[in-house]
């Protein structure tokens, strides 16, 4: 069985591309990064290493990969393949579209089964994106809803930037925490649901996705942003939550969008349920050994400050729900002061941009233009007023 798995960065290596490989199926990796492909094709396997208590190893056997920027050969690989992942992106996700349409009218073209594609990227109604993604490259009677089945997922597994060093002595060794569960959506596949073991299927995927972005990367962001303006001169997360404070901060935030989770899906989640999971993700940002960083964490401005993403998105959803939440808009605000830069001492290039345009647009710009937040709603105009007054209060660093 051949298992595509479409980026082979570090989620695509260190979770879904090792999930399959371990359940039997040979992975094939599209990627385009030369280094990573002549590793992969030269000793068709690579290393894990789980940062976690206790700490573990183990590796990856019997993989390959093919150079995304060979159209042609990525084509056979989706027309020959018995399932495919992505775990590229939302940045980089719609420049795969046309490949993937290419594959798909070739797969059908051979009388080949359906495919499912299990989506792998922090995205809200990802299978949306991804349909609207594939007409727009498909045949006007392609007939995509019933042959290719698109499975979203919740990507809880935390994966820090690799050392550049480590980088230059072995490209594809990969570190990672433990937790290796791969929720997605029971009913978006096409065929069976494979017999993978970490994949925790759910009939709810809207809620798991919500759970995801708006308790489990908004906490992360919120300790990033929050920390940040209290201390930048910290790298790494677990050292926020070593702060009192900051972690009951952290917390609170995410018992916020809790309570509107709570509300917006009456009996899929109990107060227990999304207690306990808060709890068990403050001990996860805590572990030291993980070496997760602050920079990792907050950088990308634009895309975590985007309407859909994790702090605007949770305002969104607790305004609806009639939830006070003043810990979620003192991260958003946080935020927009977010500087913090990576190993070399360099800010993440879409962050320089978004500093510029805060400079010389500023905040109400980008407010509208970024965050997405419509001042003629007075729901949204709200939003952004709160955050506003929040920005103007940070204190100095």
């Amino acid at each position: 069985m051949i298992f595509l798995q479409y980026g082979a960065g570090n989620i695509g290596r260190s979770f879904i591309g090792a999930l399959f490989a371990r359940a039997g199926y040979e992975v094939v990796f599209v990627d385009v990064n030369p280094v990573v492909l002549e590793a992969l094709n030269r000793d068709r396997r690579y290393k894990v290493e789980i940062h976690d208590h206790p700490p573990s190893e183990f590796w990856v056997e019997g993989v390959r990969a093919v150079d995304g920027r060979d159209v042609e050969a990525v084509a056979r690989e989706i027309a020959a393949a018995d399932l495919m992942g992505t775990a590229v992106g939302p940045n980089i996700l719609p420049r795969i579209f046309p490949v993937i349409a290419r594959g798909l009218i070739q797969r059908l073209g051979q009388g080949r089964p359906p495919l499912d594609i299990i989506i792998a990227e922090n995205l809200r109604h990802a299978s949306a994106v991804l349909s609207a993604g594939l007409q727009e490259n498909l045949p006007p009677d392609f007939p995509l809803e019933s042959y290719v089945g698109l499975v979203e997922t919740s990507i809880g597994k935390m994966v820090p930037i690799m050392p550049e060093e480590i980088v230059h002595r072995d490209p594809t060794l990969v570190y990672a925490e433990a937790y290796n569960t791969l929720i997605l959506d029971k009913k978006g596949f096409r065929n069976k649901i494979p017999s993978v073991p970490g994949l925790a299927p759910k009939e709810n995927m809207e809620a798991y996705v919500d759970r995801k972005l708006f308790v489990h990367n908004l906490g992360h962001a919120a300790g990033a942003y929050l920390g940040y303006r209290k201390s930048p001169e910290k790298q790494f997360i677990w050292e926020i939550m070593e702060d009192t404070g900051l972690r009951e901060k952290v917390q609170g935030a995410m018992r916020e969008s809790a309570q509107a989770l709570l509300r917006r899906y009456p009996g899929e989640f109990t107060p227990e349920d999304l207690e306990e999971h808060i709890a068990d993700l403050l001990r996860r940002f805590s572990n030291r050994a993980l070496g997760d960083t602050i920079f990792r964490i907050g950088r990308d401005l634009p895309r975590k400050l985007s309407r859909e993403d994790r702090l605007i998105g949770a305002l969104l959803l607790d305004d609806a729900m009639l939830v006070e939440a003043p810990l979620t808009v003192q991260a958003a605000a946080a935020a927009f002061a977010f500087q913090a830069t990576d190993e070399g001492g360099r800010l993440f290039p879409a962050d320089a941009a978004f500093h510029e345009t805060l400079a010389a647009k500023g905040l109400d710009y980008v407010l509208k233009e970024v965050c997405g937040l419509n001042p003629g709603i007075p729901a949204e105009a709200r939003i952004s007023e709160a955050i506003r007054q929040a920005y103007e209060q940070l204190p100095t660093a």
